[in-house]
């Protein structure tokens, strides 16, 4: 029974709600029969899909394939700087030509003090006071730290190896070619150098020197040390020959 009550309450209400609706339109017919026709347009741009997930955030952006907006490579910000960055540039800047300047000085004392060094030497030479191996090489050591390398040179004001040989032993009376290839055969072979002596010849085809003893020779090295002692490992890169003339 209270089923049945229930449902007539409903289809009562529901009679109600049409015959309002009906007393309505008809009055808001009449009040807009002297005027214009009532039009309506959308507020939004028509979405073609759908989205089902009303509340899943977004995460890309779909564009057209055919715009072209460039990329981020193709964009030109302009770079600014603070007013730090801009002094801290300014100042290392100053540095780095300060040390350029500093280096560029350095290399032109060191080649100033070069020129210097290669100039002839005005000393006077004294000649050796005998023929003993003693005497050659007395006379030999006034030259070191003082004749600079000059390649071809065969004098105090200049020489390279095979001249400085050539001269210190003129000096004793032996007259030898200007090259290092033609000394390695003058005089006496000595079979290694074990059995050298001071005053021995120490030549190849790249260089030429005169054994002092204990493993040191005298020679005129390159443009940079001059005449100079060195070890004979130093002197010589490549096997040599030694030759006696005293």
């Amino acid at each position: 029974m209270m089923k049945a009550s229930k449902i007539c309450a409903s289809l009562a209400a529901l009679a109600l709600s049409a015959s309002a609706l009906l007393a309505f339109s008809p009055a808001a017919s009449a009040a807009n029969e002297d005027n214009d026709p009532v039009t309506s347009s959308r507020s939004f741009r028509k979405v073609n899909t759908v989205r089902k997930d009303l509340l899943k955030e977004s995460t890309s952006t779909d564009v057209d394939a055919k715009s072209n907006w460039g990329g981020i490579e193709s964009l030109d910000v302009p770079q600014t700087q603070s007013q730090a960055e801009k002094d801290a540039a300014a100042a290392k800047a100053r540095a780095d030509k300060a040390a350029a300047d500093a280096a560029a000085a350095s290399r032109s004392a060191a080649r100033n003090s070069l020129a210097q060094s290669s100039q002839p030497q005005n000393f006077t030479v004294t000649p050796p006071n005998g023929q003993s191996v003693a005497s050659l090489l007395t006379f030999a050591n006034q030259f070191v730290g003082v004749v600079p390398y000059k390649y071809t040179g065969n004098t105090p004001a200049g020489w390279d190896c095979s001249g400085m040989v050539q001269y210190i032993y003129a000096n004793m009376g032996i007259s030898l070619p200007h090259s290092s290839a033609a000394q390695a055969s003058v005089g006496t072979a000595v079979p290694d150098i074990s059995h050298a002596m001071p005053g021995d010849i120490l030549a190849n085809s790249e260089h030429a020197a005169i054994y002092v003893g204990n493993g040191m020779v005298i020679n005129a090295l390159n443009p940079a040390s001059g005449t100079v002692y060195t070890p004979l490992c130093y002197a010589f890169g490549s096997p040599y020959s030694i030759r006696r003339l005293l």
